[in-house]
């Protein structure tokens, strides 16, 4: 006979916890994983009430896999860093079949395979979600994190938990550490569900799947993101301390096997016409398959190849995502706002008649710019037919021109900034002569909207990700006139007082303009001063947090004209550090050491030195960095490189491998790859017809090998 829970020793409840843990996981297995329960729900919720029972009389015995977990922890007041052991890429878009043909041929000649050489792909449906990654101990799941910029997520451990395709434990021989990737997601049927119930409780409605999807996994109450019908799917991984298969396809039925659930759909292709094939089947069954999806993705399915084809930039050579295409909907242009970005730049924006674009509501569009307008003759008061480009970002198609109202006129561009009036300029390539296409505003850091968008990147999440320093605290500093350069968020911790007053002040202007809108008179609040305290004492907490800083992050942070997250991590990786950086952007070699950069061009190199060459930007840098601490880029963590850290050249003709696969193996050991030979060069690669750069290395003591004894020193 079962003993009552306050009957049990603690050594009984503890074996009958881990009893009750595997006992449940099996039929959460059944039920969510294979669709095939083995028990009542009513016997399942007598389980799950035993399990509540003896862990409220034991509670030093809760275990990691609790069961207990699926129904949410202790809200947190907000989400931890996790720094990814591995990166967390994105992949590179194809929109045709042509793209997927120079694709699978650009894969070939990375690899100089043959014509009649074999490469098989996996295929497998794009679910559109929000990606997560589930780390696990022997087995037991112990963090979990978004994808965030790649390099750094937040901790969302507690909330993973909740969802039931998640395991707490893995079953048979699982490695060790294993990182699972994948993405959380939403059904249709549980999304229209829960629209429902919102309407009912006379609630607003969730827009997608997707979103509410994502934002039940970002709750900081755990409890709210179990309330919600959650799903994941299991289909890469990162950190792992052993490998149980050497292809794709074999990993994932490993997955399977620990008790992971992995797409049903996803196949082998030998060819581009059956991967070609599989897309078109997975297209016509989208409406239902129940979930959505926004495309297919193709992977080389052997993992030796995925090693020796790597990495470009953020994405991998190996794989693809060939999207979906978008979908389409007639609406009305009511008017043409003009933006003006960080950069000067002028940007249209369509003010649209609301509709309905692939299940969001969509009242604004890029115009992207004046030839764009003029191209297409877009007109305000024009019925117009707008898509969703990737299912992500609304534009404007065409004009119906049949539908176009009597008297409307072509659009007049305007040449003057809409927001200091300064003159707005196409600038001119002395080299090409060509105009740009975009035109900018030529009034710097006076444009009140340049300066505020500036600092609005600065904080953003892929440069200092300063949390919740968000815009509407941005534009009141800068309007009352503490926040005129990046370095001043950094004073303000020396302004606590100056920062509660204007706060304060921008709180009684917002109710009185409501006040006044309303009609209503001025009556008396209840003091939020003690409110105030918390936002400032908070603030300010955020700001210091972030006063160590990555160096990748930091030049992504000063705005610089062509210079994202990845061209600033390209260009972090080949510096030691940030003063050795600023130092060489004085120099007259600066844009052609820069340009030396695999990934960094002439435009982008100019665009840099350009900035440095900016007093005022110059000024502000130094400024920033009396303010905070810069940390060098580390090299990717890459246990027994002979290689990692060294700055390598390769120079002649290689012979077992391409030049494009020689650089791509280098940079995975963690080496840096230059094109120039210089005092700073660790190792010269020499092939047959090498020139002027053996000289070089000579001249500077550099040490040169041939392409066996590199091969041999990275182990083939």
């Amino acid at each position: 006979m079962t003993k009552a829970p306050d009957k049990l020793t603690k050594a009984e409840a503890k074996a009958e916890l881990a009893r009750l843990a595997a006992e449940i996981a099996g039929h959460d297995r059944r039920y969510h994983g294979e669709d095939a329960p083995t028990i009542s729900d009513a016997a399942y919720d007598a389980l799950k009430r035993r399990n509540d029972a003896i862990e409220t009389r034991f509670p030093d015995l809760i275990r990691p896999d609790s069961p207990s977990h699926r129904v949410g922890a202790k809200p947190s007041e907000k989400f931890a860093k996790v720094v990814h052991a591995r990166p967390m890429l994105s992949l590179d878009n194809a929109f045709s079949d042509e793209d997927i043909e120079d694709f699978v041929a650009r894969v070939r000649r990375f690899l100089g395979s043959k014509e009649d050489d074999e490469i098989v792909f996996t295929a497998e449906p794009k679910i559109d979600g929000l990606s997560a990654s589930l780390r696990y101990e022997n087995g037991v799941f112990v963090q979990g994190a978004t994808r965030g910029d790649g390099q750094e997520g937040e901790d969302i451990t507690a909330n993973l938990r909740t969802i039931k395709d998640v395991p707490l434990r893995l079953h048979g021989e699982v490695p060790k550490v294993f990182e699972v990737r994948g993405e959380v997601y939403m059904t249709h049927r549980d999304f229209f569900a829960l629209n429902k119930r919102q309407e009912k409780d006379g609630k607003p409605l969730f827009v997608n799947p997707r979103n509410t999807a994502a934002g039940a996994v970002r709750q900081l109450d755990p409890a709210m993101t179990a309330a919600r019908p959650l799903h994941f799917f299991s289909y890469t991984w990162g950190e792992t301390s052993a490998m149980p298969a050497k292809t794709q396809w074999d990993m994932l039925q490993a997955f399977k096997d620990w008790g992971l659930k992995v797409s049903p759909l996803i196949r082998r292709c030998k060819t581009t016409a059956e991967i070609l094939k599989f897309y078109d089947d997975i297209q016509s069954k989208r409406a239902d398959l129940g979930y959505d999806i926004d495309g297919v993705v193709y992977k080389v399915d052997r993992l030796d190849l995925q090693d020796r084809l790597g990495f470009i930039s953020r994405s991998p050579r190996w794989a693809i995502a060939h999207k979906f295409p978008a979908e389409q909907a007639q609406t009305v242009l009511l008017d043409i706002d003009i933006q003006v970005g960080r950069t000067g730049k002028l940007a249209p924006v369509a003010k649209l008649r609301p509709v309905t674009v692939g299940g969001v509501v969509v009242q604004n569009a890029t115009l992207h710019n004046e030839d764009e307008i003029a191209r297409k003759d877009v007109r305000i008061g024009d019925t117009v037919v707008v898509q969703r480009a990737g299912d992500v970002i609304p534009q404007i198609v065409r004009v119906i021109e049949e539908k176009r109202p009597k008297g409307a006129k072509p659009y007049q561009f305007p040449h003057n900034c809409p927001v200091c009036h300064s003159h707005a300029v196409r600038e001119v390539d002395e080299k090409t002569g060509k105009e740009d296409v975009d035109r900018r505003c030529t009034g710097g850091l006076i444009c009140a909207a340049q300066a505020v968008e500036r600092l609005r990147h600065f904080v953003s999440r892929d440069a200092f990700d300063i949390d919740g320093f968000g815009g509407v605290y941005i534009e009141t500093l800068h309007d009352k006139g503490l926040l005129k350069e990046p370095a001043d968020i950094f004073r303000l911790a020396k302004k606590p007082e100056a920062l509660d007053r204007a706060l304060a002040e921008r709180r009684a202007e917002l109710s009185a303009e409501r006040r006044a809108r309303e009609g209503k008179e001025d009556v008396a609040k209840k003091s939020k001063k003690d409110d105030d305290s918390k936002l400032v004492e908070n603030l300010i907490a955020a700001i210091d947090a972030r006063r160590r800083i990555g160096m990748d992050r930091f030049i992504n942070a000063l705005g610089i004209r062509h210079v994202g997250e990845t061209n600033a991590r390209l260009i972090a990786r080949n510096y030691p550090d940030i003063d050795a950086f600023v130092a060489a952007m004085e120099g007259e070699t600066a844009v052609a050491e820069l340009s030396e950069i695999g990934g960094i061009g002439e435009v982008v190199a100019q665009a840099v030195k350009d900035f440095f060459d900016e007093k005022h930007n110059r000024k502000l840098v130094d400024h920033l960095l009396k303010e905070v601490d810069v940390v060098p880029l580390a090299a990717p963590k890459i246990a027994g490189s002979p290689v990692a850290g060294k700055t390598v050249v390769f120079t002649g003709t290689l012979e077992k491998m391409t030049r494009q696969e020689a650089k791509a193996r280098a940079e995975s050991l963690g080496a840096k790859v230059s094109g120039s030979v210089s005092k700073k060069t660790d190792l010269v690669v020499a092939g047959p017809g090498a020139g002027s750069k053996l000289a070089e290395a000579a001249k500077h003591g550099v040490e040169v090998i041939d392409e066996d004894s590199w091969l041999k020193m990275i182990g083939g």
